[in-house]
């Protein structure tokens, strides 16, 4: 009887013990799960979770602040991911702020992290959705990395081709770095191209300052390149001066046709230019028309002074008189 009652202390101990290390467990692990104490729920979505499962935990800044409650695949680019989050967090979480998945360690499981976002922006709800960051998965970077080796290979290989024709001399190249003679040849070429473009550079120099010599306002150049009507008067003026050239010409031409026929001994002026008989008798004729003139004249002045005819050119004069005054 006293060996039952042992037992059954040992079993009650043995029970009691084993309740509280359960009671104890369950409160760590609902603790370290967020089960217990007040909480709220964020949202966020990714393209891939790379490997995140309920229960990972979601950490702020570093610090463990909740779990992963639960994944949806909203469809084929769409992964939803509530996370169950410690209420005491919320003063200090924004809306910009941004998830990420990250691992824990080289060989943890995955976590949540939230990256604080810049600036001012209003503190988060329960239920909110925050923004997310997906970052290249390593199977992706190992991907890409093999990608870049292979076409790396790939150059590398015709840069070896390259290089060899160039060594053998094939090809425009390597006929130039085997060539010295047509290497020479190129250096003089360049030279000669170097000395034409600094003469072609001073001469457009030169022309640059030529034009701007030129008063676009007041010069005549200027005139006639912004006044349409000095460009008009100009091509009337040398329309006009081609007609006058023209017409001197043909003057030009009677001219040498008279003074040809003047030199064949043709016309009126060769007889009085080359009959010195005539010349002389008109000179002389033209020097008895000034005497008889001269003598004309005295006569008419005595007739005027004669008492026989004085009272004639003395009614003249009052006529002419008489008739200027009526006249006026």
């Amino acid at each position: 009887m006293e060996k039952t009652t042992t037992e059954k202390l040992r079993l009650g101990v043995f029970v009691i013990l084993g309740t509280i290390l359960i009671v104890l467990a369950a409160y760590l692990i609902g603790n370290q799960q967020h089960l217990f104490g007040n909480t709220f729920t964020l949202h966020t979505t990714f393209k891939n979770v790379n490997g995140l499962q309920k229960g990972n935990n979601v950490r702020y800044a570093g610090i463990n602040i909740g779990t992963v409650r639960g994944i949806e695949m909203i469809n084929d680019t769409t992964i939803s991911v509530a996370m169950l989050i410690q209420d005491q967090m919320r003063p200090h979480i924004k809306q910009n702020a941004t998830a990420t998945i990250g691992s824990d360690g080289l060989v943890g499981s995955m976590i949540i992290n939230i990256v604080p976002g810049d600036g001012e922006a209003a503190l988060v709800s329960p239920e909110d959705v925050i923004h997310s960051y997906s970052r290249v998965a390593t199977a992706d970077m190992l991907n890409t990395l093999s990608v870049t080796n292979e076409n790396a290979a790939l150059l590398l290989e015709d840069l070896l081709k390259v290089s060899a024709s160039l060594n053998s001399g094939k090809g425009v190249i390597g006929h130039l770095l085997n060539d010295a003679e047509m290497a020479e040849d190129l250096r003089i070429t360049l030279k000669n191209l170097k000395l034409a473009s600094g003469d072609a550079e001073k001469m457009m120099q030169d022309l640059v300052s030529a034009v701007s010599q030129y008063n676009t306002e007041h010069s005549v150049a200027g005139v006639l390149f912004s006044d349409s009507i000095a460009g008009s008067n100009l091509r009337q003026t040398i329309t006009q001066l081609e007609s006058s050239s023209k017409e001197l010409q043909m003057v030009t031409a009677n001219l040498n046709q008279f003074i040809t026929g003047i030199q064949e001994g043709k016309g009126a002026i060769n007889y009085l230019s080359t009959d010195t008989l005539l010349v002389g008798n008109l000179q002389r004729t033209m020097e008895n028309v000034d005497q008889g003139m001269y003598k004309f004249n005295q006569n008419m002045e005595a007739l005027q002074h004669n008492f026989l005819t004085r009272g004639y050119f003395r009614k003249l004069e009052r006529q002419k008189a008489k008739s200027e005054r009526s006249g006026g």
